[in-house]
This record gives C-alpha cells, structure tokens and sequence, in this order.
C-alpha cells in the first residue's frame, strides 16, 4: 500500500503523542515502529497534534534517521497526524 492511497486513519495502529514531551515522545515512537514492525503492520499513525510544530519536528527528525522507515508524510486531511510506511521483513 502507498501513503497516498490511506483514506481513513481508524484502522491503523495509532500512538498519540499529546502531552508528552520531545524526549519521551521520542522513545515512545522508536518503540511504536518497533513493535509494529514485530507485528508487521506496514504503515502506522503517529497523532502529534498541530500546536507550535515541536512534536511534529522532533517526530520527522526521528523518522527521517530510522532505517526502519520508507516513507512518511502529514496526512492530506489532518496536519496533525504523520503516517508512515515501515519496512516489514
């Protein structure tokens, strides 16, 4: 499946990241695609919210250096969500 074929977010795997820090978020989601590449889930959501744009840098940054990660992009309809495309073995 591609990035842009996702049209509704209720079924994929979701981690909401309101209220959380950069640094605690930062774990959550590297354990998130971890255990979704486990269960091989091949694109996942990420609810960072829109807010100051803090959580969603930090998050792209983590993506953007994850070898796990192929592909991830603000969904078309929601800016406050990231999905991605993980790689499954």
């Amino acid at each position: 499946m591609n990035l842009d074929e996702v049209i509704f977010l209720s079924s994929l795997p979701s981690i909401d990241l309101h209220a959380l820090d950069k640094d605690t978020a930062r774990v959550k989601v590297l354990e998130f695609i971890k255990d979704n590449k486990i269960m091989k889930n091949e694109i996942i959501c990420i609810i960072h919210g829109i807010g100051s744009g803090i959580l969603k840098n930090e998050i792209h940054s983590v993506l953007k250096k994850n070898k796990d990660v192929i592909d991830f992009k603000l969904f078309y309809n929601n800016s406050g969500c990231t999905i991605v495309k993980i790689k499954i073995d």
